[in-house]
């Protein structure tokens, strides 16, 4: 009788740590995982302008952006790009890998027509997210070009409301009112390598569990108000963009990396899931929160140090030694030397 009744415990206790696994955030299991673009397309929609959007995603404090691109154990700071052509904002999101080469991590496409409506994609680029993944606001089902689209995410979270957003309220936003203005000059960062503004300092990055956690708490706002599409609405774009000559930035170095699986040693903690979640969850307001949940508890030895300098003392210089042939990365108060 007492075997019997542990062997039940046991078969309890698995299955409710089964179903807890469940619950967590599916990976695309692509370097993509470590910048959310649901994040940052509502990111995109609170920005008045491009250069507060760029400040927003590498901002410390938001936890938007968790890319570490040339494998250097620091963030990458990601600058913003616009390009326009035919009324069409080419918005890009690109890191600097080294001195000389460039690596593209998404794009915001926003397309305005002749009756004034907007329209908005974020498309991930197919070095980092895959072909076709791309997050848009959720449309009026009669207005997407394949309402039949079931993507592998869709089951992902059941947020609490999911709302439309029409075509007039995309319009509204204070950055697309901002990018349609006639005085309006495309955004070119000043931003990059070896260059960087006086606020920002790299941060190690974090285990993809443990971001993932963090962003669960936004899953209603994500997932409520946005979706994936299998579908580019501007395929003028998708030519100008990835065609022959075309604007995309890919870096060899990045490439080589990928290939060689250098991210995936980022899915190593996935007991981290539960500190994320709980360092976030008191941030939002009750009613906000996703429903709790029960993860196993995170080994706390395995805890990482928080390596985020002290952000009263922002213009200070400081240091630290590279190890990825980076060299040198020098911005206004900002160096980082080599050892």
């Amino acid at each position: 009788m007492k075997k019997t009744f542990t062997v039940l415990v046991f078969l309890i206790a698995v299955t409710l740590q089964l179903q807890a696994q469940s619950k967590q955030p599916k990976q695309l299991g692509l370097p993509g995982d470590n910048l959310n673009l649901y994040a940052a397309l509502k990111v995109f929609q609170e920005s008045k302008t491009l250069e507060d959007f760029e400040k927003s995603i590498n901002d410390p404090e938001r936890k938007i952006n968790n890319l570490d691109l040339d494998g250097d154990n620091q963030i990458d700071y990601i600058s913003v790009v616009d390009r326009v052509k035919d009324n069409v904002h080419s918005i890009t999101l690109r890191v600097g890998v080294n001195s000389s080469e460039q690596q593209d991590i998404a794009v915001f496409v926003v397309t305005k027509e002749s009756d004034n409506r907007v329209y908005i994609q974020v498309v991930g680029d197919e070095d980092l997210y895959g072909k076709d993944y791309i997050i848009e606001p959720n449309y009026a089902t009669e207005g997407r070009p394949n309402p039949g689209f079931r993507s592998d995410f869709d089951d992902e979270y059941a947020p609490a409301e999911r709302r439309t957003i029409s075509y007039v309220e995309v319009a509204s936003w204070p950055i697309v009112q901002y990018i349609y203005v006639p005085t309006y000059r495309p955004w070119v960062s000043i931003w990059g390598w070896n260059n960087y503004p006086n606020w920002w300092r790299p941060w190690r990055p974090y285990s993809w569990h443990w971001y993932s956690g963090y962003h669960y708490n936004n899953f209603n706002i994500y997932f409520g108000s946005f979706s994936r599409s299998s579908f580019n609405r501007n395929r003028n774009w998708y030519n100008w963009h990835y065609g022959n000559n075309g604007w995309r930035s890919r870096s060899v170095v990045y490439i080589n990396r990928y290939q060689q699986g250098f991210f995936r040693n980022t899915y190593n903690r996935p007991q981290s899931f539960q500190e994320g979640y709980r360092v976030s969850r008191d941030r939002l307001p009750m009613n906000s929160r996703p429903v709790s949940v029960n993860f196993s508890r995170p080994n706390y030895n395995d805890r990482r140090s928080n390596t985020r300098p002290d952000w009263n003392d922002r213009n200070r210089t400081y240091s630290r030694p590279g190890n990825s042939g980076r060299g040198n990365r020098i911005g206004t108060g900002t160096t980082r030397n080599n050892d």
